[in-house]
């Protein structure tokens, strides 16, 4: 597997087909028994850690928020932050505009695990808190499972918008989240069985196509 600079990757399959585990060893949550994974020809046991893992900005299918205000949400973690730079990863986040509906703005507090806000709106701070760090890789783990298809519409515009100009990672199970990427990676039983575009996987008419298949059976992406 090449995962190329500016690129968006898929990763798709059932459950415990792999993914995950795919991810884990990208981000270097732990190490290959076999073989080696590199950064630009440089071997990551090689790699200090956390200057790797600086990295990256995961957004997750289950959002964890604090009960705090909007803002210090998609601060955490970079505390150097100011108002400006809030502002604009809501914006790229497409989060903005309802964060400004709301009662006091980016002083409004979410709530415990953020309870006060809608699925929706808890991934797009979740994306937004990804932003702020200005990552050179996005992952995107299920972050659309979980949410109804209009809350899943908005999220994925504001993953459209926050992956221009960077790599992004895509792990999905809905197909039409990642039929756009510009490589699309199906796992089975831990093993990457199939790669290529969306079309290409099509034609080859193997495992993408069958998931393809029973996910839009009555319809067309």
């Amino acid at each position: 597997m090449k995962l190329e600079k500016g690129k968006k990757i898929a990763f798709v399959g059932a459950s415990g087909s792999g993914k995950s585990t795919m991810l884990d060893l990208l981000i270097r949550f732990y190490d290959p028994a076999k073989g080696t994974i590199s950064i630009d020809g440089n071997d990551l046991r090689d790699v200090d850690t956390n200057s790797y893992r600086s990295l990256f900005g995961v957004v997750s299918q289950e959002t964890i928020l604090f009960n705090d205000t909007i803002e210090n949400n998609i601060k955490y973690g970079c505390e150097g932050a100011g108002r400006e730079d809030v502002i604009n990863a809501a914006k790229q986040a497409n989060a903005y505009n309802f964060i400004m509906s709301q009662p006091q703005g980016f002083d409004t507090v979410t709530g415990d695990r953020g309870v006060a806000l809608s699925g929706g709106e808890r991934q797009r701070v979740a994306i937004a808190r990804a932003l702020i760090r200005n990552p050179k890789i996005l992952i995107f783990d299920e972050a659309t499972s979980a949410l109804d298809a209009e809350s899943e519409k908005t999220v994925q515009e504001a993953i459209k918008n926050s992956v221009e100009d960077k790599t992004a990672i895509l792990v999905a199970h809905r197909l039409a989240t990642i039929v756009d990427s510009d490589e699309i990676y199906v796992f089975d039983q831990g093993r990457i069985v199939e790669q290529g575009s969306h079309e290409e996987l099509i034609e080859m008419n193997g495992y993408y196509r069958n998931l393809y298949d029973i996910q839009f059976a009555s319809k067309k992406i």
